[in-house]
Parts: structure tokens; C-alpha cells; sequence
């Protein structure tokens, strides 16, 4: 094998730059924090990870993060560092490992962010990838143009299953094309998964036939391997047409394990995403983070939404949606569908289009379709005319002139 792993870098260091840019590249290949006559010039060649590029950006006056080395001044810059992929072969575990292990903490560190992966192509023979990406969604939704319009049931937590279904059944007869759960909400005595599947496509399977499609339904089936698995194949029986997991809960190889068995797509979330990501100086851009676990095969990726109720900024969240869909190899593209939520209405609609230059999306809105004054129905109506809106190229006020629901949202969004 002579392909190369590359990972690039954001990098704060009260050291050298160049020495603590070579610190890092030891502790996560070959060396260690003694030179060993073991790690020879000629084994170093071979598993030596290799600084390939080194670009200082500028200097600050005290570190970012806690801890570390005490200096004068703190060197920002941009490290590209690459490993042979004879080292770990394709394994993400360990390639998670290798680019985002150890180098956090080292003491020439002061701020370290992974920005960008690329892999080699091994990586797409050794991993199944999305098995059905927008193209699947589309066919087993029957949506063929335009976004998913879909929601959340709310209350998040607290209802029954019987009630759950109550929620659905308003949501399929306003003609809603989508429905998940909420991430909080799994298996809990009070609304046991076995009864809220059964309850839920009941109502789905009543209505698909007056609609001549099937409203796609996420079901949460976060746990134990063993646990998705049976939840899975429990969806499966009663034809349902996508499961829901949470990714920083479940890990890498539950993933990984659970998309080996799954026949359905795999809607998947990233709660705790904030973890990971909030401080500009310590953690993961999603660019890196995504294609990692869309290797691993999920087939939808939140990457939440503009003007959202959290911290991430408009540009983050459109270039997060872009990378979703950007492919992964030339030949094996692995791409997912990007999925807005986080206090969405249809006032993002024109923008999130003009953004994003397509609606291979699902736009998902929790309170944007429940909170309507005119009901569920009227909701969905709103969202949908809202994107039909953007699409269109025309205003909303203008494009809710001759259309009550739309123009009625208006007045509550």
C-alpha cells in the first residue's frame, strides 16, 4: 500500500512552530517523547508521519487553551500532516485514532483543530457507505422533486405511544413527507419503542393508501448493537422505511456493525455535536467529521440550520450541508442528504436554497409546523408553499397572496 492518509490542521503553539508541528507528527506515527534507537532512519521513512506543509497565519499573546507550555508569544498556523496508510490499513477506528488522538493534549499545544481529511481510496473498498443517499429517499418517500418537508414530533418526550400516534396521524393528513423522533426519545417505559412502532405505522400504512406514497418515519432505535438491530428488524416488519440513530452515543463501530445489518436508511443525528466542535481552538470542523461516518454508511446528516437556536453561524451550517454532498472518491461519491433543523420556518427557505443550489435536502421544522394557528395541516401547507416560494424565485409576502396557509404563517414565524 503507498496511498497516503492527509489531515490538515489549525494549530496554536507557544513553541516552534516547525518543532512542535514535528512533535505531533512523532507522538502519532513512529516516535516518541525520547529518540529510540529502535526508530531508525529507514523505519522513520516508512511510518513516520510527514509534515507536508506548514503556514503561519499570526501570533498571539497567550494561549488559548489551559494548560501546556508557557511562552511569550503563540503561533498560529496551518499544519498538513500525512501518514502511509501502511500504518493502519483502512480502519477508521484507527484512523481516528492516528488524526484526532493523542495530539490534543501535547504541551507544545496551546489550540488544535482538525480541519479537512482525505483519504485514500482503500477506504471506500473496506466501507459500505450510504445505501440508499438522496436517490433511495426519494423513491421509498415518493418525493421525487423538491425537499423532504418534514418535522419532529413535540413534545420531544412525555407522550404515549397511542398519543404519539395521534401526532402522526395529523401530520400524514396534512401530507407531511417526513417525521422523526426526537433524539431524547428511544425506549423509555413510558412510551416503549414495540408499541410506538406498532402504534405509529399503523396510522402510516392506513394513510399511504389514500396518498399512493408511504410517509417516511425515522424511528430512534439508539442502544445497544443488539438492541438497534432488533429495532431495526421490528421496523422493518411493519414496512416501515428509515431508522434513526445517534451518533456520539452509539460510536463509530456500533455504527459501523449496525449498517452491515440495516436494509432501511440510516437517519442519523449528531447530538453532542457542541462537544466537539464549539471552541474554535480545540476539536473537529464537520468537513473532517462527516466523511468518517459516511463511510460508515448513514444515509442522512443533520447539520442544522440558518438562523438556528444554537451557536453555529450561517456559513458554517451551508458549508457543513456542502460537504454532506460533496463526494468522497471519484468513483464511490458516498453522498449524504443534508438535514436542516433547529428552529426552522419557511423563512429560511429562500436563503437555505439560494445557498445550497438544489433541494436534494430534508428541511425538518418541530414548532414552524405544530405551532400554525390554522392546525398541523395548514402547517405543513406554509412550509411547503414556503420552499415552492424559493424555488419559484418569488418574495413570500407575494407568494402567500392567494395562499392562507403560507399567509397565515407569516404571521407567526
Amino acid at each position: 500500500m503507498t496511498d497516503r492518509i492527509y489531515a490538515r490542521y489549525w494549530l496554536e503553539t507557544g513553541d516552534d512552530p516547525m518543532r512542535a508541528a514535528e512533535v505531533i507528527a512523532g507522538e502519532q506515527s513512529s516516535g516518541t517523547f525520547l529518540k529510540l534507537a529502535t526508530e531508525t532512519p529507514a523505519l522513520k521513512a516508512r511510518s513516520g508521519a510527514r509534515v507536508e506543509s506548514l503556514q503561519v497565519l499570526d501570533v498571539a499573546d497567550a494561549p488559548s487553551l489551559p494548560g501546556g507550555m508557557k511562552s511569550e508569544r503563540y503561533t498560529r498556523c496551518l499544519l498538513e500532516l500525512s501518514w502511509p496508510l501502511e500504518n493502519l490499513g483502512p480502519c477508521l477506528p484507527t484512523l481516528m485514532a492516528t488524526v484526532a488522538g493523542n495530539l490534543f493534549e501535547l504541551a507544545q499545544v496551546s489550540g488544535l483543530r482538525l480541519l479537512d481529511l482525505k483519504l485514500p481510496h482503500a477506504f471506500s473498498q473496506a466501507y459500505l457507505g450510504p445505501a440508499f443517499g438522496i436517490e433511495g429517499t426519494r423513491r421509498l418517500s415518493g418525493v421525487m422533486k423538491g425537499p423532504l418537508i418534514g418535522t419532529i414530533i413535540k413534545p420531544s418526550v412525555g407522550l404515549n405511544a397511542q398519543e404519539t400516534a395521534e401526532q402522526v396521524r395529523l401530520l400524514v393528513d396534512g401530507r407531511i413527507d417526513f417525521i422523526k423522533d426526537d433524539e431524547l426519545q428511544s425506549d423509555g417505559p413510558h412510551c416503549p419503542f414495540n408499541d410506538r412502532v406498532t402504534s405509529v405505522m399503523r396510522v402510516v400504512n392506513e394513510a399511504s393508501q389514500k396518498l399512493g406514497r408511504q410517509v417516511m418515519v425515522a424511528f430512534n432505535i439508539t442502544g445497544e448493537v443488539d438492541q438497534m438491530k432488533q429495532r431495526h428488524d421490528l421496523v422493518l416488519k411493519h414496512q416501515g422505511s428509515c431508522v434513526m440513530v445517534c451518533l456520539n452515543s452509539i460510536g463509530l463501530t456500533g455504527l459501523t456493525e449496525f449498517r452491515r445489518h440495516s436494509r432501511l436508511p440510516i437517519h442519523a443525528h449528531r447530538a453532542g455535536w457542541g462537544y466537539l466542535s464549539r471552541s474554535p481552538s480545540l476539536g473537529w470542523d464537520f468537513a473532517a467529521w462527516q466523511q468518517i461516518w459516511r463511510l460508515a454508511g448513514v444515509d442522512h446528516l443533520h447539520v442544522n440550520g440558518l438562523r438556528n437556536k444554537f451557536s453555529e453561524s450561517d456559513e458554517t451550517v451551508i458549508s457543513s450541508a456542502r460537504s454532506v454532498i460533496k463526494p468522497l472518491f471519484e468513483d464511490a461519491p458516498m453522498c449524504a442528504v443534508p438535514v436542516f433543523s433547529s428552529a426552522q420556518t419557511g423563512l429560511q427557505a429562500h436563503d437555505t436554497y439560494a445557498a445550497l443550489g438544489n433541494t436534494d435536502l430534508i428541511c425538518t421544522a418541530g414548532g414552524g409546523i405544530f405551532g400554525h394557528p390554522d392546525g398541523v395541516a395548514s402547517g405543513v401547507t406554509a412550509l411547503r408553499q414556503a420552499w415552492e416560494a424559493a424555488e419559484a424565485g418569488v418574495d413570500l409576502v407575494s407568494y402567500a397572496k392567494d395562499r392562507p396557509a403560507l399567509q397565515r404563517a407569516l404571521t407567526f414565524w
